[in-house]
């Protein structure tokens, strides 16, 4: 028997459910990593461009032809136009490999999070801490398990009394946290032995300040790659995510304020993680302590809570509190939709699907986490990177499919169905759309271009001109 389809209860429940799953650990992490290494306020600048052009023209078609053709996004391709149905089926690809690591992660944040709750924390600020964690065969499962469980019951529990409650509760949650913790690191200040004091002032001027020194037109080309692959990490477009959100959406809703406000959600809490974490890292750290990706989270920031002293504790828990959020509601999203999509393919109930895709997800991300032991490997990537099981996966979906589904996304409706279609769904209830002309523009002749180019970087052909 088939379910009752799902809708989110109102506006605010679609843009905080939405706003979840783009708010994720590539927000907190990533985006300030890259505004340290790509100029501080010259990134910022750039990025705040991309969101409000590519951004915005991605994340409104995803939303739009969710909501117009009531469909997730297996479906929703083949509705648009029969030859083109082959083009959900590369969306599902996209969160059916993030969920074999997202979890994976989650269960990192958790494991940390418990930490800093029974101990003092100070073994956690060690270089060999995390390593030793990760390559561990049985804690990182253990922690892992207890992070999918609680993404499977929110999914299980359906869109409005699942999904949407979770958001409503835990996105205020996680702004108050970002934001209390981002005042306080601007408040530090450390003294060196030679009598230079390093403030949190001073930090947040490092996150802001242009730095253009240096700058030649491949660096910009670097600096422009850096932030719109950011771009797909924060925005959760291009792979099914907010085309089936989109399906869930009421015809009363306005489409365009909606999708103004996550943006402002998503680009606000990115903003804020900067300046929460770079002042914090400059004062104990300095600049060297920008590290990338875990090493920034679970190494570099253990070090800064430790020399805060007393108060490191507290405000190690706050953080860990805040990453566990951002990770829940980002890996929620991937789940649902997975089980949206499998519901569709195999006529089964949520239930029945939930424990499906809980029993693939538990498959892989034990495979993930033996990647660190058992199952490790080196592979070179197409960028020059060296990558093990969980490397792999992230570079197969979001550097190598996102892009090449954003692409053929642009052709489909720049040139097969037409900007119009989009257009008038956002105008449905004869709200105004500003930005149709240049969204029309954008879907036309730009995305097609710099997202051809995005992915002929990723697969190393871009490398040889």
């Amino acid at each position: 028997m088939k379910e009752k389809k799902s809708n989110f209860s109102n506006s605010i429940g679609f843009v905080l459910a939405a706003a979840g799953s783009a708010v994720g650990v590539g927000n907190i992490w990533r985006f300030p990593y890259l505004c340290a290494k790509d100029g501080g306020g010259l990134f910022l600048i750039i990025y705040l461009i991309l969101v409000l052009t590519f951004g915005f023209v991605l994340l409104t078609t995803d939303i739009a032809i969710g909501r117009k053709t009531k469909q997730n996004a297996l479906k929703a391709f083949g509705t648009l136009h029969p030859k083109w149905r082959f083009l959900g089926y590369l969306t599902f690809l996209v969160p059916a490999l993030i969920m074999t690591y997202y979890s994976v992660i989650g269960g990192w944040i958790t494991k940390y999070f418990c930490e800093y709750i029974i101990s003092d924390g100070s073994a956690l600020s060690k270089d060999s801490y995390f390593t030793s964690f990760i390559t561990s065969k049985v804690s990182p499962i253990v922690f892992m398990l207890i992070f999918l469980a609680l993404t499977a019951w929110i999914v299980y529990r359906g869109v409005e009394k699942g999904i949407e409650k979770f958001s409503r509760f835990i996105m205020p949650g996680l702004i108050i946290l970002i934001l209390v913790i981002a005042i306080f690191s601007l408040t530090l200040s450390k003294k060196d032995t030679d009598g230079t004091v390093r403030t949190g002032l001073q930090g947040l001027w490092v996150y802001l300040y242009p730095d253009f020194s240096g700058l030649t037109v491949k660096r910009f080309l670097e600096i422009l790659l850096d932030a719109m692959s950011q771009l797909f990490f924060s925005l959760s477009v291009s792979m099914g995510i907010m085309v089936t959100y989109g399906s869930y959406v009421k015809d009363d809703v306005n489409l365009n304020k909606s999708i103004n406000q996550i943006e402002i959600f998503d680009t606000g809490v990115a903003f804020l993680a900067g300046m929460m974490i770079i002042p914090a890292v400059f004062v104990f750290l300095g600049t060297d302590g920008m590290a990338s990706g875990p090493s920034l989270i679970f190494i570099s920031l253990p070090k800064v809570f430790e020399a805060m002293g007393p108060v490191g504790k507290i405000t190690a828990i706050a953080f860990f509190l805040m990453m566990g959020f951002a990770a829940l509601t980002s890996c929620v999203s991937v789940m649902e939709t997975l089980v949206a999509n499998c519901m569709e393919i195999f006529h089964k109930t949520r239930k029945q699907m939930c424990s499906m895709i809980g029993i693939y997800s538990l498959i892989t991300a034990v495979l993930i986490c033996l990647g660190y032991n058992a199952l490790y490997f080196e592979l070179p990537l197409p960028n020059g990177a060296t990558a093990q099981l969980l490397d792999v996966m992230d570079y197969i979906s979001n550097s190598f499919l996102m892009p090449f589904i954003s692409f053929l996304t642009s052709i489909l409706v720049g040139w097969v169905i037409g900007p119009k279609y989009i257009i008038s769904e956002v105008e449905r209830n004869g709200e105004h759309f500003g930005r149709a002309r240049l969204y029309s523009f954008m879907i036309r002749f730009v995305v097609p271009v710099v997202m051809l180019i995005l992915f002929l970087v990723s697969t190393g052909i871009g490398n040889l001109f």
